[in-house]
């Protein structure tokens, strides 16, 4: 029976910090280009601009995201904001994703030691219920 690859991928809308349980090098964050800066300058010029570029910077950071989960059996998205629930729906309409389990909890802003036993503790529990 070949390992389980789980990830866990604390979330908002600026940053996600990827915990590997498989490899401890290989905790990393991805951060979205899309920072408060730009969201002035393009909400200065209008609102509607800012939206665009909003999504379009959006869909990148979701893709980059994507692209590390294709390598995964089991991923938990949590975090404070609604960006889990977009990552998750963004996944849903990629048949890719289909055959790699996802779950999504909200949590509370914590330390990357916080975040990274609250992935352990996710996984261990649906292991002991398996």
């Amino acid at each position: 029976m070949k390992t389980q690859k789980n990830l866990g991928i604390w979330m908002d809308h600026s940053i996600a910090n990827l915990f590997d349980l498989n490899n401890d090098k290989n905790s990393r964050s991805i951060s979205s280009e899309f920072t408060f800066s730009m969201k002035e300058e393009a909400l200065n010029r209008s609102k509607s601009i800012m939206h665009n570029k909003e999504h379009q910077m959006n869909q990148a950071f979701y893709e980059e995201i994507a692209e590390v989960i294709l390598h995964y059996d089991h991923v938990l998205l949590f975090g404070p904001t609604d960006a889990k629930l977009e990552m998750h729906n963004y996944l849903k309409k990629d048949s890719h994703f289909r055959n790699i389990k996802i779950d999504i909890e909200s949590a509370d802003k914590m330390t990357n030691n916080k975040k990274d036993a609250f992935v352990i503790k996710h996984f261990e529990l649906l292991q002991n219920h398996s």
